[in-house]
């Protein structure tokens, strides 16, 4: 297993578009343990290959306490959402910036594992909220993306102060 390195924004190729997975394969099951091993490390609850510059459908997830049940999504597909949530959220590709954004409070989801087995997901609470955030980083967009436009440009700046701080 390897750390990934996470990209972080405002890199261009966060705002990829992810490929279904077609090959469920080692090569997948590799990439897996190395996304639960960078998000564990981070720390943080859940990870998009598109974060880490693999642009497949692919998501790792760990709400646990003692972060020992991850929950693999390939392909993940919202298929029904309900309700109105609005949480305050983080992101490993965006270090240290906390907002609210308006989510739905619960969604059905369709996935597949790492063997290629489908199955289907009812999620509330901080389970819907981390799936549809990590859901958006396939689609190519970044949960800032959501904010008003001054949000947005302040967090461009912190962003691009944090980058050149560590050059």
């Amino acid at each position: 297993m390897a750390l990934l390195r996470i990209l972080q924004y405002p890199d261009e190729r966060l705002h990829l578009a992810a490929e279904r997975v077609t090959v469920f394969d080692e090569a997948l099951k590799s990439l897996v343990a190395d996304m639960k091993e960078t998000m564990y490390a981070a720390p943080g609850v859940g990870l998009a290959a598109t974060q880490v510059d693999v642009q497949k459908q692919v998501i790792v997830i760990d709400l646990s306490e003692a972060k020992d049940k991850p929950m693999i999504l390939v392909n993940p597909e919202i298929t029904a959402m309900s309700g109105k949530s609005d949480v305050e959220e983080g992101c490993l590709s965006v270090p240290g910036i906390f907002e609210n954004v308006d989510r739905a409070e619960r969604v059905t989801v369709t996935a597949q594992d790492d063997e290629g087995n489908t199955f289907e997901i009812h999620a509330d609470g901080l389970l819907s909220i981390c799936i549809q955030h990590e859901i958006d980083h396939l689609k190519g967009k970044v949960f800032v993306e959501y904010l008003s436009r001054l949000k947005q440009t302040r967090i461009l700046a912190k962003m691009k102060k944090l980058a050149r701080e560590r050059m």
